[in-house]
């Protein structure tokens, strides 16, 4: 098998993050502040030394600042609904993944605020950032409270400009939330840099964890009413949930062994680098790219957008059917939508979806070259019966 499909999950996990989450399963029975035993202690242990390699890595100004969810998706959700009031005004960008596009379409579905979706001219050779900002100004309301977009989209390579996004945000007062679920572990990705309000990531991406854990980091005045409410391991006489983060954004028991893993995974993260891990993808990314755009009825997707992803399009085969073909000869990718229907209208996909390629720092050239090797068969094995 060639795993082609990293950006819905890393895989194989590495050894570091299999070996830890297997020792945590085996010898850690606790349950981080639900206990004074040695097990608990542990527990605890862990659960802050995540914390502590999260804040350093996205530029936290604490630990405390490192708040646990089940996922990107969950981080988001408490980003949004905790943001808004009744009445406000909220953007996002053309780009965005359901986990952004749908919970601001319920709010405002509901009556609570309205939204607006600014343009990122993804699919136009000669975007700029300031035509980019300058979208983004002409919508801006007396009630504009918050902006939430992606980081790097799902569907392609295109990064938005995330540091002058959050400088606007800051000149106008409103809240900036960063969803950096195909960033994180593939750029650098600094929440003061950005001047981000809060930063949504998930931990089985780029950060190459288990499944079952995300973060919110939250900036240093950053508050957010709370989505939950529950045992929290502290003030268990309040009826409220503690005032301070992070537990007062936990509530109930969190995933210790996908949070140790996570930590593994970040660690190994660092060790081989960010800019190395990049500036590979960068290579897979042109390489397949350059193959795929000589073929005849083929099209990639912003073909000029380097990095993790690449989609593309092949007249006449619909992407369930490339995908379901690739599959048969040992290659992972996706096809279709990709969870993100306000994105591909963006980009002008064709009804058929497209089929998403996305790369792991474990790629390699000669795995690249099988997959346009088969492509190419398909395509010819297509074409005989057209």
């Amino acid at each position: 098998m060639i795993y082609f499909d990293h950006a819905a999950t890393s895989f194989p996990k590495p050894p570091a993050v299999v070996a830890r989450v297997a020792e945590c399963l085996t010898e850690c029975g606790g349950n981080a502040g639900r206990g004074a035993h040695r097990s608990a202690m542990r527990a605890a242990e862990a659960l802050y030394e995540c914390r502590a390699e999260a804040a350093d890595l996205f530029g936290a100004s604490s630990p405390e600042r490192v708040v646990f969810t089940a996922g990107d998706t969950a981080a988001l959700n408490m980003a949004i609904k905790g943001s808004v009031r009744p009445g406000d005004h909220v953007l996002i960008s053309d780009l965005e993944h359901n986990a952004v596009f749908r919970p601001v379409h319920a709010l405002a579905r509901e009556g609570k605020i309205t939204y607006d979706v600014f343009p990122t001219y993804a699919a136009d050779p000669t975007a700029s950032t300031d035509r980019i900002l300058r979208g983004i100004e002409a919508r801006i309301r007396p009630n504009t409270r918050l902006l939430v977009c992606t980081h790097a989209s799902n569907v392609c390579s295109v990064v938005l400009p995330a540091r002058e996004i959050g400088a606007l945000c800051r000149r106008h007062h409103i809240r900036f939330v960063l969803d950096a679920a195909q960033s994180a572990g593939h750029l650098d990705v600094n929440l003061g840099q950005f001047r981000a309000d809060a930063i949504c990531v998930p931990g089985h991406k780029g950060l190459l964890g288990p499944q079952g854990v995300g973060l919110l980091i939250l900036g240093e005045k950053t508050e957010l009413k709370t989505l939950l409410e529950g045992g929290s391991g502290v003030r268990s006489l309040d009826a409220e949930m503690p005032p301070d983060p992070p537990e007062r954004y936990e509530a109930g028991t969190l995933p210790l062994p996908a949070i140790v893993g996570l930590r593994e995974g970040m660690r190994t993260v660092r060790e081989i680098g960010i800019r190395g891990i990049r500036e590979h993808e960068k290579q897979l990314w042109w390489r397949l790219a350059g193959q795929l755009k000589k073929m005849n009825g083929v099209r990639v997707m912003v073909p000029n957008a380097e990095g993790s992803v690449l989609s593309f399009c092949a007249d006449g085969i619909p992407s369930e059917e490339m995908a379901a073909a690739l599959d048969e000869r040992g290659f992972c990718v996706r096809a279709g939508f990709h969870c993100a229907a306000i994105a591909h209208r963006t980009l002008g996909t064709p009804r058929g979806g497209a089929v998403r390629v996305s790369f792991g720092n474990e790629n390699t050239t000669e795995e690249v070259d099988a997959l346009t090797d088969a492509v190419r068969e398909l395509l010819t094995e297509k074409r005989k019966f057209l």
